[in-house]
């Protein structure tokens, strides 16, 4: 028996992969047919790259609509990152980084931190131009309230004095419970001994047999 092979019904059939291959296909249904290609641009890099460099330049407010759709003609890169009736925003730096890189021998990353230079440099000046505003109507008598730096601190300062109290209760209970538990301790067996002692007296005490 040991030199005589089984025979072809004992054996399982080997299954070539092409058939699996054509099963599998047949199996699947077809998935994401109508769905458009994504979309992807060059200056997509470029804007994560200076957003996630400058996070609080998102923070500052933006005006997106645009009158005719064409205020792409009316810009001129070449000149420097600020163009006239455009506001000084990180798409300044995208759009002027992407001409030097097309229109200069620069390559990325130089051509990035040449426009974050003129970009600090003229957000820099917007920032005087304001200090300076604002000296010169105090001077004349203008008073200005708090600006956001100090009202979110006044807030932090609120909620911090709070959880101070709330804190200062909660740690007061601690120690109130956790006193309690010491003088309380024992508390029950001399109670236990207590309550035989008064049963004992309530019986009369031990009784003695007469002969």
């Amino acid at each position: 028996m040991r030199d005589i092979p089984p025979s072809e019904i004992l054996t399982r059939p080997v299954t070539s992969r092409s058939r699996q291959v054509h099963a599998h296909l047949k199996s699947r249904k077809p998935r994401k047919i109508y769905l458009p290609p994504r979309i992807k641009h060059e200056e997509d890099d470029l804007r994560t790259i200076f957003y996630k460099d400058h996070p609080w330049e998102l923070a500052r407010p933006r005006v997106i609509l645009e009158m005719d759709g064409k205020d792409y003609q009316r810009v001129d890169w070449s000149k420097g990152v600020r163009q006239p009736g455009f506001p000084l925003t990180g798409e300044c730096v995208v759009q002027r980084q992407l001409w030097l890189m097309h229109n200069t021998e620069l390559s990325k990353d130089e051509a990035y931190d040449a426009a974050r230079k003129e970009f600090y440099a003229l957000r820099q000046e917007e920032e005087i131009e304001k200090r300076v505003a604002r000296e010169e109507a105090r001077y004349v008598g203008a008073f200005f309230g708090k600006n956001k730096l100090q009202i979110g601190q006044d807030l932090e300062d609120n909620e911090f004095e709070n959880w101070k109290d709330w804190a200062g209760k909660r740690a007061s209970l601690l120690e109130q419970a956790r006193n309690a538990s010491y003088t309380s301790f024992g508390e029950s067996a001399s109670e236990a001994d207590a309550e035989e002692d008064e049963e004992g007296a309530g019986d009369g005490g031990p009784t003695t047999l007469q002969a």
